[in-house]
């Protein structure tokens, strides 16, 4: 998936935090942050902080990979 919003961000951790079968308060507990705070990204608000992103991410086992847009 390509990730080029708040909104797709949200996405991809909420269908991995799914399929790892956890609920929000699980994997908040688990990563450090507020329910309330994964709510938020969840639904792309804007104002998610990078290193908690990064910390969701490495919770739910997953890597961010950057890459420059070919043609």
């Amino acid at each position: 998936m390509r990730v080029r919003t708040m909104a797709d961000v949200g996405a991809v951790l909420r269908e991995a935090r799914e399929s790892a079968g956890l609920t929000q308060v699980e994997l908040a507990q688990r990563a450090r942050v507020s329910r309330e705070w994964l709510v938020n990204v969840e639904s792309g608000r804007a104002r998610a902080e990078m290193p908690r992103v990064l910390d969701v991410l490495f919770e739910l086992g997953l890597v961010l990979e950057v890459q420059r847009e070919e043609d």
